[in-house]
Order: C-alpha cells, then structure tokens, then sequence
C-alpha cells in the first residue's frame, strides 16, 4: 500500500482503534482455540520461542501474543501473574502448570476446556492432552487467569446490548467512519462487492467498506462480519489510522495511564502520539474503550483540510 500523505485529516485526533486487550474484549473461545491449534505439530526445542521449535512457555507466550496480550517468556514468569484459579473453575484461555522437574512448576499449557489443555512437550511437540491422564494430574500445581475469554454466545449478546444502546446521531458507526476515511484518502469507492457477509452491496457505504478493506485497513471478526452499525473505540481507531496512512514511529515517550505495554493497541496508540496525532484526554489518560463521536470525526477532517 503506498504511503499516504494525508496524515493532517486527522490532525489533533483525540480518539483514536482492532481488537484484542488483556480483558480480551475482541477474542472469543474459538479465536483462542483456533490461534492454539494452528500450532499443533510444532516440534519441541528448548528455548525455542517460533514456528521453527517451541518450548512449553514460548509456545503459550505466542498463542497470546498472537492474540495482542503479552505474558512473561518464562514459566516461572508466567505463573507468577494473573489471578489464581481453582481446577474445577478452569476457563477456556487460563493457563494451567505443572511440576514435571521435582523442583516446581517446570511446564505450562493452555486449558482448552473439556478437561483437555494444549501444550508443547518434549515428545509431541505441540500437542493436546488431558488434565485426567495420570502423568498431568499427578504432578498438576495449579491454573491462572491472565484474560478473560468470552463465550462466542456471550459476546454476541453483548455486542447485540451494545448496538441498541448507541446513538448514532452523537457517535460514528463503522460505516460511518469507512465512509469519512475514503473520502479524506480519495479512494475508489465504485466497487460495492465486498467478502464481509453483512455488507451487500446495496448499502449506502458498501463501496467505501470494500475499498477500505482491499487496502487492509478494515478487517472483519471472525465471522466474516464487518459490523457497520457497531461503534468504534478509540482503541480500535488508533489500529485503523496506522494502517491507513502508514504511519511510522517516531521518538516520543508519551504514555498513558489505560495503555499499558500488555495492552493490545499500545503499539498503534504509541505511534499516534509519537506522530503527535494524539495527546489523550488531558488527564493522562488516552480513553481507549471510548466510542468515537461524529462530531469529533467531522472536526478532525475540518482541520485537516485546512
């Protein structure tokens, strides 16, 4: 994508992008499953930390790195955050460790629920196994919490609550947003196919949609869905400009206090402020769970233009 030279249309943008936090608002069971078992095969190297070879806590530090969460590289690190859960509460996503050395926790998975849990071990590779075989439960010390993984029924319903609740005369829905960013960017909108299963090309805003999207700006969730009448965080803003307009990084030690370095849009927050695209609230805070208005919107693109 060439570079874009229309970084000033958003100029002084204080909201500011996709999914995936330590809550792990955006990633579902099935995203957490799918990210874990698309390693299975993977053979053990100890240290390794790529597709080339894992060990235990390099393959469950990639699994949530993939998903925008950081976690500690080493077991150790890693049973040493999050909050303690008990094994007849496990959720899919906790991690679940073991004392396979006789001198402590020495290995870790992730419990992918159904009593099983995904791991890389040191004859398998990455493999699944249950919590039940007597190898694991002999020598299992105990589960943690490090995000929270919603149901794929929870979080339709939430974002179902979500969508009834905005006003979308005060705040920008995706649509709108595809719309303004394909104007500021003078893309061809005539193309009104677009692969996302809730966009038809009879919309309004299909054409801007499928633009967006063929420039890889705008992905859709894991169904397919583009959302058009979903509201756009900040959070989820600051990812889409990056892209956008390409921006790089530059020298700034600007930070806020809701985005932390484990947050999953840190990176994209981080590079707007180092653009000086950002400055936050003023409080020190960046408001990155913040739904955009459409009143903030038109003022960024105001002022760009001029």
């Amino acid at each position: 994508m060439k570079k874009r030279w229309l970084l000033p249309v958003f100029a002084s943008l204080m909201l500011l992008a996709s999914p995936f936090t330590n809550d792990a608002e955006a990633a579902t069971h099935k995203e957490l499953t799918n990210t874990a078992y698309k390693y299975i095969g993977v053979p053990y190297t100890y240290g390794g930390t790529s597709t080339n070879g894992f060990d235990c806590s390099g393959f469950t530090q990639r699994v949530f790195s993939d998903l925008g969460i950081s976690i500690g590289r080493t077991t150790s690190a890693q049973y040493s955050t999050g909050t303690a859960v008990s094994k007849s509460n496990l959720e899919v996503g906790d991690l679940v460790f073991f004392n396979t050395s006789g001198r402590g926790v020495s290995h870790v998975g992730i419990f992918v629920g159904n009593g099983e849990f995904v791991h890389s071990s040191t004859s398998k590779g990455v493999t699944v196994s249950k919590l039940s075989e007597s190898y694991w439960a002999n020598r299992y010390l105990g589960a943690k919490q490090i995000a929270n993984f919603p149901a794929e029924e929870v979080t339709k319903k939430v974002e179902e609550v979500k969508s009834v609740a905005i006003d979308f005369s005060v705040y920008a829905s995706r649509a709108e947003v595809a719309n303004q960013l394909a104007k500021a960017l003078n893309l061809d909108t005539s193309n009104t196919t677009s692969t996302f299963s809730d966009v038809k090309s009879s919309d309004k805003y299909a054409g801007a949609i499928t633009s967006l999207q063929n420039e890889g700006i705008f992905q859709g969730d894991e169904n397919k869905k583009f959302n058009p009448n979903s509201p756009i965080t900040r959070a989820e803003m600051s990812k889409v400009l990056v892209l956008a307009f390409d921006l790089q990084l530059q020298d700034n030690t600007l930070q806020f206090t809701d985005v932390k370095k484990d947050n999953w849009a840190y990176e994209y927050v981080n590079n707007l402020a180092s653009n000086k695209v950002t400055i936050g609230l003023g409080n020190g805070a960046f408001g990155a769970k913040d739904n955009v208005t459409l009143t903030q919107l038109g003022l960024f693109i105001e002022r760009a233009m001029n």
